[in-house]
């Protein structure tokens, strides 16, 4: 039986949908009862995982955490740890006292900026994100429990959220600038091929032990996922754009708006060849954004 957590996220329900087409028989951990899956009702934020939680489980997929809140992070840097870290090590204790087979713990990018422990952490999503890492990696090695960590880079595909459907919903309403092409790379990776990727990890052994990045392989500039989302949109493409000056400027108003420009038009790049070793290639475009099949 497999057992996933973060069942009812983005990434999540795309998980569980493949994994019940291949006829696997799943276990879920919620804040609420799924309708179709057994459950363990667990609210992560306020109570801790149950010690009967995997018993008869094989494999655990651990995909929920705590991230992107935009209140003070100072107040809730306990938060981000118990989710993050707490959630993480108990889940890791409970497996390897279940004889759990595999685990494989969906991180993040902003744990590091290289496929390894080593990089420098952002903030505090990602300190706690690398903390995990650290503690499950400790914890495991005690045990012959199959363990693989992901990090995937920014995730794209239907029903997603944050900054992508910020664009999109911009773009649609005619709000959102035409973004300058300034050469700079972004990694990505559509939700379904970061399924395939941690399906893949989970079966092959050289996985073990390993932190492993997931893109799509490919340098995507913002200004080329301005266009892509313009066509997913159904809207024009325009042939002129703001210039990049002018985004430089809007900039000097205060910190959180230089943040928010550097994170729109910067660098966060990031090499998936340890993963791409295992045999990975990504058969999502930016342009399957909308993709709903498999």
């Amino acid at each position: 039986m497999i057992f996933v957590t973060g069942a009812t996220g983005f990434i999540g329900q795309r998980l569980v949908v493949r994994l019940k087409a291949q006829g696997e028989k799943l276990k879920v951990l919620s804040r609420s009862q799924h309708s179709e899956f057994k459950t363990v009702v667990c609210d992560l934020q306020r109570e801790v995982i149950p010690d009967d939680t995997l018993e008869g489980i094989d494999t655990v997929f651990h995909l929920a955490g705590y991230a992107h809140d935009l209140r003070d992070v100072s107040e809730l840097e306990g938060l981000y740890r118990k989710v993050n870290v707490e959630a993480t090590v108990r889940l890791a204790e409970l497996a390897v006292r279940a004889g759990v087979s595999r685990f494989i713990f969906v991180s993040s990018v902003k744990a590091g900026d290289g496929a390894g422990i080593d990089g420098t952490p952002e903030g505090i999503y990602g300190e706690t994100k690398r903390e995990a890492e650290l503690r499950l990696l400790e914890i495991t090695q005690q045990s012959n429990m199959h363990v693989a960590i992901v990090r995937p880079a920014l995730v794209y595909g239907p029903e997603v959220k944050g900054n992508l459907q910020l664009m999109r919903s911009g773009i649609e309403k005619g709000w959102f600038p035409p973004l300058p092409e300034t050469g700079n790379r972004r990694s990505m990776i559509h939700v379904d091929d970061l399924v395939q990727a941690l399906l893949l990890v989970a079966e092959d052994s050289r996985a073990n032990g390993e932190v492993l990045i997931a893109t799509d392989g490919k340098p995507h500039s913002s200004r080329e996922i301005y266009e892509a989302m313009c066509q997913v949109a159904g809207k024009a493409v325009p042939s002129w754009s703001v210039p990049k000056f002018l985004f430089e400027l809007a900039g000097l108003v205060s910190p959180r708006i230089r943040y928010k420009i550097d994170k729109l038009l910067g660098d966060e790049y990031y090499s998936s060849e340890k993963l791409e070793t295992l045999g990975f290639r990504a058969k999502k475009t930016l342009m399957d954004f909308d993709e709903t099949d498999f």
